[in-house]
């Protein structure tokens, strides 16, 4: 059995590179990976993946969006907002649930003396 062979992204990008330059000349997707040496199915994993995050610096162009820090700590809070929803949700369940059956218990006694 193939050991397997974990690629550096820079490696891949050069890959994917080769990859499109190959499929412009027409070559079909089992020459293509056969040439790099990679299975079919990881050059399409690798094609299906985001593209690797440059640096700003390094792409020549601002960096607009937020830090990678930034949106973590703002999927966190709205990680934990959801978290609390839920467990809000789930208690008011569970009281409407004990209500219910105290209700129907009690409806229960309620019609026994009644008839009596």
């Amino acid at each position: 059995m193939a050991k397997q062979k974990r690629h550096s992204k820079a490696e891949i990008a050069t890959k994917l590179a080769q990859a499109n330059d190959l499929a412009s000349q027409g070559k079909v997707q089992s020459e293509i990976a056969r040439t790099l040496g990679v299975s079919i199915m990881t050059l399409h994993r690798w094609r299906k993946a985001p593209p690797a995050a440059q640096p700003a610096h390094e792409a020549g162009q601002h960096d607009w969006t937020h830090s990678g820090g930034d949106r973590i700590a703002e999927l966190q809070f709205e990680n934990s907002r959801l978290r609390q929803l839920v467990t809000d949700l789930l208690l008011e369940k569970i009281k409407l649930e004990e209500a219910a059956q105290r209700t129907k218990t009690f409806g229960v006694s309620a019609r026994r003396r009644a008839s009596r």
